[in-house]
């Protein structure tokens, strides 16, 4: 009755049940195993014929088959994502799949023949095939060389992790004395503390003091006061320039003014650290407005005295009353806005700078003296620090066999060869001479500087 129900279902054409060949159920190597349980369409005839044979053979038979439909029906199930039996719409989908899987494969065999038809073509000669070889017993042959060396590697290895284990051991055992040596170190610091801190206290006012004193020493304040230099055609003192040159070079009146101040101031200086005093002259730096007083003594008491203005030893007279003698004020500046002649404007100016050469002349001569006096050993030459700038005419050597000397000779109203006097000079030779004043006074600024340097070494 199943069988004939089968038969029917199968001839339907309203149903979607499709019976599939054994070449599209089993693949070709299970299809041996399967043979026996799978029943020819022979038999599948004869058993249709034999539907209502009521033999027990016959239901046998009948049950045999049912069973191995659902056996077939398990197999694709197993095989595909599809449960089966099926539908005609999803055998459509099914071989729609199973023909792009066949086109696949179809492209992939046609790949492999390819490849194998360029293997065959290619093949590899003897000689070829040895080099091969050969490479290949070489690359094993430094396979087992490498494999022998990291075997060598590992058991260095091993003992260097031993011997590291070992280490970090003896390093925890010196951390912990350590640790012991810091805490006994700390308490013999605080028992320290309070004197270390009474002598660091003490060493640290020491060097302070000590530095403190050896920058002192060092300390030039002469040079610090009074910087003496150039600008181009022009001396300069503190930065001031001294001189005038024709326009576009002209310089102030109140720029030259306050260099003849800062000059003046200079001398004074020099002299009073030299222990030096000016024969016939005084000079009262004020700045911008610095003047020379000049002293006149009467001829009859001039005939009397020695050229220290004290009575002379060899005159043979007793002293007579000291007289007061005539002092004279001279400007050592000028307004520069009188309309007049160039020597009546300057003329003030004039006798205040040719008393400033004679004072210079002065302690000149006196640092020349001194510096005679002295032993060879200890004569010392400033002419380092004099400036090397300007014209060389008239000028002497710093340093002779005798002693020290100007750099510039002074005669009256004349230094270098050069006249001091602004009316009777050209602004450039007046601006030399100017130049070559403020170089004698660096020269006694050196000399100055050297001698309290010496005595500092002395004392010290």
């Amino acid at each position: 009755m199943a069988t004939t129900t089968k038969a029917g279902l199968k001839d339907n054409p309203a149903m979607s049940f499709v019976m599939l060949t054994d070449s599209q159920v089993v693949p070709p190597q299970s299809a041996a195993d399967d043979k026996e349980e799978i029943a020819s369409p022979k038999s599948l005839k004869e058993t249709n014929g034999h539907a209502y044979d009521t033999s027990p053979e016959s239901k046998q038979t009948l049950s045999h088959q049912v069973e191995s439909t659902t056996r077939l029906f398990e197999i694709f199930s197993a095989r595909s994502d599809i449960d089966h039996p099926v539908c005609s719409e999803c055998t459509e989908l099914l071989l729609g799949q199973l023909q792009n899987r066949l086109i696949t494969s179809t492209k992939e065999r046609d790949a492999y023949i390819s490849f194998l038809k360029t293997l065959n073509n290619s093949v590899p000669t003897q000689s070829e095939i040895s080099k091969a070889q050969l490479s290949l017993a070489e690359a094993k042959t430094a396979e087992d060389k490498a494999f022998s060396e990291l075997l060598n590697l590992e058991k260095e290895k091993a003992a260097l992790d031993d011997e590291v284990a070992t280490l970090e051991a003896e390093s925890l055992s010196l951390d912990e004395e350590e640790e012991a040596f810091w805490r006994s170190r700390n308490a013999f610091a605080l028992k320290l503390n309070s004197l270390q801190n009474g002598r660091d206290a003490l060493n640290a006012a020491y060097d302070h003091d000590t530095k403190q004193l050896e920058r002192l020493q060092r300390t030039n304040v002469y040079n610090d006061t009074f910087c003496i230099g150039h600008d181009g055609y022009f001396g300069t003192i503190n930065g001031l320039r001294l001189g005038r040159l024709p326009p576009p070079q002209n310089v102030d009146w109140s720029e030259i003014n306050a260099a003849w101040g800062t000059a003046a101031l200079l001398l004074a200086i020099v002299a009073e650290k030299l222990g030096f005093t000016f024969r016939g002259y005084k000079i009262r730096p004020m700045g911008s407005t610095s003047k020379i007083e000049k002293f006149d003594y009467p001829s009859s008491t001039s005939r009397h005295l020695g050229s220290g203005g004290t009575p002379s030893a060899n005159s043979g007279i007793s002293p007579q009353p000291k007289q007061q003698p005539k002092v004279t004020t001279l400007d050592l500046f000028s307004s520069g806005d009188l309309p007049l002649g160039r020597m009546l404007l300057h003329r003030h100016l004039d006798q205040g700078m040719v008393a400033f050469l004679e004072c210079l002349r002065q302690l000149g001569e006196f640092v020349e003296t001194r510096s005679t006096a002295m032993p060879s050993g200890r004569a010392m030459s400033p002419s380092s620090n004099s400036p090397r700038t300007g014209d060389t005419g008239g000028r002497e050597s710093p340093a002779s066999a005798g002693g020290l000397k100007l750099p510039y000779a002074i005669h009256k109203d004349k230094i270098g060869d050069e006249s001091i006097k602004l009316g009777v000079s050209s602004d450039e030779a007046w601006t030399r001479a100017c130049k070559y004043a403020l170089t004698c006074c660096k020269f006694l600024l050196a000399h100055a500087s050297n001698v309290g340097s010496d005595e500092r070494r002395r004392t010290g």
